[in-house]
C-alpha cells in the first residue's frame, strides 16, 4: 500500500470541551511531486454505531425522533430528525455498543445483529467510523419504554412505524440522516421486508 505524500505535519487543539477539535498543518506532495502547505480541521468524536431495527411479521421498523442543535442551525425548522437508533462506541466493540443503545434509546432488548459494513460519516472532517447492523425485533423483546438517559439529557422518541412509511419518509424528504437512508435503502435493495 502506498505512504501518504504529506510531511512535517503539525496538530494543535483548538478545542477540547465535548469532543476534540484539531487544527493540522502540513505538507501535501501533488502529482507533479511539488510540495504545497495545506491546512485542515479535523473534528474527533469516536467511532459510532447505528442499526436498523425491523420486525418480519408486523413488516415494521423503529426509528427515533429527537432535537439535533446543527440541523436546527442548518435548516432553521424544529431541529428534530427521525433516525436510526445510535451511539459513540465509548469503550465497548460495535456489537456491545448497538445492543446497550438499542436498548437505552427503544427499550429493545436484542438478542443480536448483523453487521453490515463500515464507513466514514464525513471523511474530510471527521475522524468518526460509523459500524452499521440490522436487527430483527419483535414484540416480546420490548423491556422499557426507552427514551434515553436522563443522566445524558437524552430525549428521545420511539417510532415503530410500517417500513413502506418509513420509505415514504425517506422519499419526501422527512427523513434526512444519511445514517437513516443508508440503512433504509439496504433494507430495500436486500428486501429485508419482503
Amino acid at each position: 500500500m502506498k505512504k501518504a505524500p504529506i510531511k512535517n505535519i503539525k496538530k494543535t487543539l483548538l478545542s477540547d470541551n465535548y469532543y476534540t477539535l484539531y487544527k493540522l498543518n502540513f505538507d501535501y506532495q501533488m502529482p507533479d511531486e511539488t510540495w504545497v502547505h495545506q491546512m485542515r480541521e479535523v473534528y474527533e468524536r469516536g467511532h459510532g454505531a447505528g442499526v436498523l431495527l425491523y420486525n418480519t411479521t408486523k413488516k415494521t421498523v423503529i426509528l427515533v425522533k429527537q432535537f439535533r442543535m446543527p440541523s436546527f442551525l442548518n435548516d432553521k425548522k424544529d431541529g428534530f430528525l427521525i433516525e436510526i437508533p445510535a451511539g459513540i462506541l465509548d469503550e465497548d466493540n460495535p456489537e456491545q455498543c448497538i445492543l446497550r443503545e438499542t436498548e437505552e434509546e427503544t427499550g429493545i432488548r436484542l438478542k443480536s445483529v448483523k453487521k453490515i459494513y463500515e464507513g466514514y460519516s464525513s471523511p474530510g472532517v471527521l475522524t468518526e467510523k460509523m459500524h452499521f447492523f440490522t436487527g430483527e425485533y419483535t414484540d416480546d423483546m420490548k423491556v422499557s419504554m426507552g427514551g434515553g438517559l436522563a443522566s445524558e439529557s437524552e430525549d428521545i422518541e420511539v417510532l415503530e412505524v410500517p417500513f413502506k412509511e418509513a420509505i415514504d419518509m425517506l422519499e419526501n424528504g422527512n427523513i434526512i440522516d444519511t445514517r437513516t437512508i443508508v440503512l433504509l435503502q439496504y433494507a430495500q435493495i436486500h428486501k429485508l421486508l419482503d
